[in-house]
């Protein structure tokens, strides 16, 4: 062949891969190819929907201690930027991926995934069926897993697995927070994100944000909101926080089982009722626990960029980001009261039913008065908000940076400065008119007006 054709057939081909197997713990196998470090990766195996944003949930602290499913058949594509990962480095056990682009295709791109997964030591393994794969988990729930490069020795691999660690009962929160105080403003903000957002607003408030494994795009928007963060180990003492005089403290996402991290919920129980609070994700049921919640471990957990969600409170449907596998129960946080709750006495098990009445229930809690469920997951009727009414505190189960993911649930920053400024109304925003701010393609004078 000429050299043009060798070329095009280096380019266009893959090269041959090492043999690799996906075991999970009932016994059940697949088998597939190599695509990134090599070795042997223990974790819980769960899946993600998301269509885009690989590198995001690559880089997500909140997959400490989990082998990740990409539902997307083809992974890769757009190749790696630096400016869009979420930490330093990985904090996932392993990636499962239908198949791995070696060519990436984009201007932005730095390098090949294969090479960052190489590169960051992150065992990978694709070929596989995803498809049986993700049927295998919604049936039989979230369970162990290895990925292996190393043995084709199933019985000795199912072995190991059912001898590995679980998440529940282990502080993954500990593992991927920082170990210092720092600070991140508008100096930090990536430069190449600057084709698409607008520059971040003059600050108007001081937020301590709790690193339970925060993300970078978490952080990055609460700048866009006109926020100057000062970011803190997960476990800082309370004390610590009030003594900064912060306008408002953000719990943030993180990994894990949130009944482990103790030290960070009672912390929360502290700072609840002196400062304004918002937490998502880990910081939700960081919350929630702190108000006295039972956790309860979700079968296959959500995980991806389409789950539905109602805002009680507007009828709004927000499509949404989410990765956690545990749930606060808001049955467990108290008894209903009727005159708040559309004359309703008692709890059901499927959250879904307050959709369906109209009505944003209100329990009333021994620790910290009234508390509203304010969002319910229309997938599956568990709860994904709370709003404290006799504090300044609210939460959201969900990631609403979308990164990766939908921009509808943006308004929950803005609503973070209007709790921070004494608003009562703070959550009765239009979210189709902010969920174009910050970026440069919905920058409007109307849109200003509307969102300010």
């Amino acid at each position: 062949m000429s050299k043009v054709a060798d070329f095009l057939l280096e380019k266009t081909s893959k090269p041959a891969a090492q043999p690799a197997l996906l075991v999970l713990e009932d016994g059940t196998v697949f088998h597939g190819t190599a695509c990134g470090a090599m070795g042997e990766a223990f974790g819980e195996i769960c899946f993600n929907t998301s269509l885009e944003g690989y590198l995001e949930i690559i880089t997500d602290p909140s997959y400490a201690g989990q082998i990740v499913a990409l539902t997307y058949p083809q992974v890769g594509n757009y190749g790696v930027h630096l400016d869009d990962v979420q930490a330093e480095h990985p904090a996932l056990r392993g990636l499962v991926v239908r198949d791995l682009c070696p060519t990436p295709s984009s201007w932005r791109s730095q390098e090949d995934l294969g090479s960052f997964l190489r590169r960051e030591g992150v065992v990978a393994i694709e070929g596989i069926d995803t498809r049986a794969l993700v049927r295998h988990i919604r049936d039989h729930g979230a369970q162990k897993a290895v990925i292996s490069t190393e043995t084709d020795n199933v019985d000795d691999l199912v072995a190991k697995v059912r001898q590995s660690p679980s998440l529940v009962g282990v502080n993954l929160a500990a593992a991927v927070s920082r170990e210092e105080a720092g600070s991140y403003t508008a100096a930090d903000l990536p430069g190449s994100h600057s084709f698409a957002a607008i520059p971040a607003p003059e600050t108007r408030f001081r937020v301590v944000a709790y690193d339970c494994g925060a993300k970078r795009s978490i952080l990055e928007n609460l700048v866009r909101s006109g926020c100057d963060v000062t970011v803190m180990p997960w476990n800082t003492p309370a004390e610590e926080v009030l003594a900064l005089d912060p306008d408002g403290v953000f719990m943030s996402n993180g990994p894990g089982d949130p009944d482990a991290v103790a030290e960070t919920y009672q912390q929360v129980e502290k700072l609840l009722g002196k400062v304004p609070v918002f937490g998502i994700c880990l910081g939700h049921q960081m919350m929630a626990k702190a108000a006295g919640a039972d956790i309860e471990k979700l079968k296959f957990g959500h995980h991806g960029g389409n789950h539905p969600v109602q805002n009680l409170l507007t009828g709004r449907v927000e499509v949404t980001a989410q990765n956690h596998g545990f749930c606060p129960r808001f049955q467990s946080l108290g008894a209903l009261m009727p005159e708040l709750s559309g004359g309703f006495e008692a709890h059901e098990e499927d959250l879904r039913c307050w959709a369906e009445r109209g009505a944003a229930p209100v329990v009333a809690n021994e620790r910290f008065g009234r508390i509203q469920l304010t969002h319910v997951n229309l997938d599956d009727g568990t709860a994904e908000g709370f709003a404290f009414l006799d504090i300044p505190a609210f939460s959201v189960q969900y990631h609403p940076e979308a990164s990766p993911g939908p921009t509808d649930a943006h308004y929950l920053f803005t609503a973070f400065g209007r709790l921070m400024t004494g608003a009562e109304d703070y959550l009765d925003i239009d979210i189709a008119a902010d969920r174009l701010a910050g970026w440069k393609f919905g920058e409007t004078d109307e849109t200003k007006k509307e969102v300010a």
